[in-house]
């Protein structure tokens, strides 16, 4: 069985050396990089399984790189930071961050290794378990085995992340039928309990923003305040 390539970018050489040797340990092959700047360019070079991104580094920030490869790449990405407010946070699964972690108080690698362990079985789940149909709904269409999605003929410029896509498939395969937020989460996080409400707010409001990039008139997704999202069937 092949090894997932897990990259991790930070600037703190200390954390760098602990999770690389923890994470070799579990199985992983492991690419390292001081800044975003040289993330950049290795990560085109060799496609990893997911990306473990510090916030603040040299040249180019976690935040900086998170947007240049939300234009290329629905890479599963998680968050790793010294920053303490939810605010930061909200603007991290905004950008496009399928998870975050905090370093302050001392974070446990053991839960940094589940939830990177999460995030890929959520990315595996995507290509096997009635993921292989392409869905059609009007002016929708999504290939779930290539992570693709296609609005009125166009593709997305920002491909949709993991996450992302699994939320907005999981309202397409039911048109008109409400989701509540719950039931979102337990798609999306499936095993990772530990999700507030409001994320499924954050990936929607993102998930919106880019289809609105091909669409400036798009409406499908339908909140019912209260109770959670609809796609629209109008």
């Amino acid at each position: 069985m092949q090894k997932k390539i897990i990259a991790l970018i930070d600037d703190d050489r200390n954390i760098l050396t602990s999770l690389s040797i923890a994470l070799e340990k579990e199985g992983f092959k492991i690419q390292t990089y001081l800044d975003g700047e040289s993330a950049l360019i290795g990560l085109a070079r060799t496609p990893p399984d997911l990306a473990v991104i510090d916030i603040k580094m040299p040249k180019m920030d976690g935040e900086e790189l998170l947007k240049k490869l939300r234009k290329k790449t629905s890479l599963p990405v998680i968050f790793l930071t010294s920053k303490d407010d939810e605010i930061d946070e909200l603007l991290g699964l905004k950008l496009g961050a399928d998870d975050y972690i905090k370093k302050s108080g001392g974070f446990s690698i053991k839960v940094l290794i589940e939830r990177i362990r999460v995030q890929l079985r959520k990315k595996n789940a995507s290509n096997i378990e009635e993921t292989k149909n392409i869905i059609n709904h009007g002016k929708l269409r999504l290939d779930p085995s290539q992570l693709e999605c296609e609005w009125d003929g166009k593709q997305l410029p920002d491909k949709l992340t993991t996450t992302e896509f699994l939320i907005v498939q999981e309202l397409a395969k039911r048109p008109g039928i409400i989701k509540e937020r719950s039931q979102l989460m337990d798609i999306a996080y499936r095993e990772d309990t530990d999700i507030e409400d409001r994320t499924i707010d954050s990936h929607v409001k993102r998930i919106r923003k880019k289809f609105k990039k091909v669409d400036n008139n798009f409406s499908a997704i339908e909140t019912r305040y209260g109770s959670g999202y609809r796609w629209n069937v109008s």
